[in-house]
């Protein structure tokens, strides 16, 4: 074995690294670590090292020889903490890859959730969830992300202006709803989201000409090396020189446990900040989605409920808040909120799911926030 240390694991209240090492594990893997070693539910896995991603780029873009022992072991330790198999076809585990630079890039890297989904591993989850939907929800879910990050773009393919797989495959998705007289992704049934994943496929192999991958182990490594690639994309490179980010920085990949927000209506997705970033008042603000998973929050595909009374808006106004449809939950994440932005000393920028009613952090940092709000702030924690 090599003594280079290329993957450091989180979860279960303990990590390998801290919040300190953000340079080596980049923001969000320091971050999740930290998190854990703070006693925050946190889905386990494992970040592989910026350091990694150096060394891949000077091997023309092939891993390290000893870097597949390591995440073999990460994984093993992941597997065992979370009480899934990853691939196993009874109680299969998935996963996403998440890219966490030491310096926040935001919407210029790439993620791909629900990695692991194949035809060994969806019979298995439907019997685990009893919730056959939720599962070709996830299936989908991860042919559009794949195919868009890991076999166009990780490629280096270069598609005509709205000739990309992801347009394409969500014009499929847009068609069908059209057809079904549907208003919402939500409206979809079992059967449409079956006969769905089957067209996606198909055209998959009709414009990139080869096939979504059914292996979960494929999958993951597609998934790694595609983060590592998103590195060097054209809209991160283009970010790093307005930003002044060196090129030899790389970023981290975080592999993670996948929860689902999306699993009916006990199951959430949110965002929050543990101030106003708008304006700096000292209330926990932000929004969140029941039965959706992270990126339709961000995707503005529906409109987000406000996350508490006191802040809602005319746009929400009639909307429920995570306050009153979930107060046990809301409860344990306000405190989790204050209790982070007490540590960091810091207003906080969080991610989080529930899943059948269990609260999971998915990312925290140090949040964006206007010049005013900025100033209120720095007044409010002196």
């Amino acid at each position: 074995m090599s003594e280079i240390k290329r993957v450091y694991s989180f979860g279960g209240k303990t990590a390998d690294g801290d919040g300190s090492m953000r340079n080596l594990l980049g923001g969000k893997g320091a971050n999740l670590a930290e998190m854990c070693l703070l006693g925050i539910p946190v889905p386990a896995g494992f970040t592989i090292t910026t350091e990694c991603c150096t060394e891949y780029y000077a091997l023309d873009c092939n891993y390290p020889k000893d870097l597949a022992g390591e995440v073999a072991q990460a994984l093993k330790k992941t597997e065992d903490i979370m009480g899934a198999r990853f691939g196993d076809p009874e109680n299969p585990l998935l996963v996403s890859c998440r890219s966490g630079a030491r310096s926040s890039m935001p919407g210029m890297m790439e993620t791909v959730l629900n990695i692991g989904l194949c035809s060994a591993t969806i019979p298995g989850l439907i019997k685990k969830t009893n919730n056959p939907r939720f599962v070709y929800d996830a299936y989908r879910r991860l042919i559009m992300m794949f195919s868009d990050v890991v076999m166009e773009k990780a490629e280096g393919i270069e598609p005509a202006e709205g000739q990309g797989i992801r347009v394409q495959l969500d014009g499929l998705l847009h068609q069908m709803k059209v057809e079904k007289g549907y208003k919402s992704d939500t409206d979809l049934t079992e059967e449409d989201l079956v006969t769905l994943c089957d067209m996606l496929k198909r055209q998959v192999v009709r414009v990139l000409g080869k096939p979504f991958p059914d292996d979960a182990m494929e999958q993951l490594w597609g998934g790694i090396g595609a983060v590592f690639k998103s590195w060097n994309g054209k809209r991160a490179i283009s970010y790093r020189r307005i930003e002044g980010i060196p090129d030899e920085w790389g970023t981290a990949v975080t592999v993670q446990s996948m929860v689902f927000g999306n699993m009916g209506d006990k199951s959430a997705t949110g965002v929050a900040f543990s101030r106003n970033p708008a304006t700096g008042e000292a209330k926990f603000y932000g929004e969140w989605l029941i039965n959706a998973q992270g990126e339709d929050v961000v995707a503005g595909i529906r409109t987000p409920n406000p996350l508490n009374e006191s802040t809602k808006n005319d746009q929400n106004r009639h909307l429920s808040s995570l306050e009153t449809t979930m107060p046990k939950v809301y409860g344990e994440l306000n405190q989790i909120q204050k209790n982070l932005e007490a540590h960091f000393r810091d207003m906080q920028d969080i991610e989080f799911t529930i899943q059948d009613g269990r609260l999971w952090m998915l990312q925290c940092r140090i949040g964006k926030r206007t010049g005013v709000a900025a100033l209120n702030m720095a007044m409010d924690m002196l």
